[in-house]
């Protein structure tokens, strides 16, 4: 069922898009993205990194949880999220994020739920405006940030310049951590 709904955002954003007549060329444009990897993010054929998401949201005018979900987010006091509901944001390799927060009307940060598989190639080092932190639940993550890479067991956290590049991957075996980013969409 979560791959279902995956499977459905690239629809969602090219109907969006089409309904708010922005060409792909201008939305590729807008959140800074190369034009041929923008035509792949809505054919499906790539998958859509989370930055490019909510800037994609923001362009559209709607909350993030409309891309992911195909419904508007509900709640504005509070979210609760239960144990495995999460809604899949996306997937690189070795890497899956579940939301936490989805159905939060006008959140300015992205909880999610990161799992690491180290039998999967390690994914490039990103970059987005704004700030992350990770917080290790289990095994032992390699944060990335800029040259200097760090290794956190469960417990350990880290709060960096998400400018910076930067990547996560397992060490000794799987991994999860929480990440928080919030992005100021420039």
């Amino acid at each position: 069922m979560i791959h279902d709904k995956l499977s459905q955002i690239p629809g969602r954003i090219r109907e969006l898009r089409e309904i708010e007549e922005i060409s792909a060329i201008d939305m590729a444009r807008d959140i800074g993205a190369d034009p041929a990897d923008y035509e792949r993010y809505e054919t499906g054929e790539k998958d859509i990194p989370v930055s490019a998401l909510y800037k994609i949201a923001a362009c559209l005018g709607v909350d993030a949880t409309v891309l992911l979900t195909g419904e508007e987010a509900r709640m504005e006091s509070a979210a609760v999220c239960r144990a495995g509901q999460g809604v899949e944001v996306e997937r690189y390799p070795g890497y899956e994020f579940a939301s936490l927060a989805y159905n939060f009307k006008g959140r300015i940060m992205e909880p999610l739920l990161v799992y690491l598989d180290p039998s999967k190639p390690e994914a490039a080092a990103v970059r987005h405006w704004g700030q992350e932190f990770n917080y290790v639940i289990e095994g032992r993550v390699r944060v990335t940030v800029g040259k200097r890479s760090y290794v956190l067991a469960a417990g350990d956290s880290i709060y960096f310049d998400a400018a910076l590049p930067h990547r996560q991957a397992a060490v000794d075996g799987p991994a999860r951590f929480i990440t928080i980013i919030q992005e100021n969409l420039r």
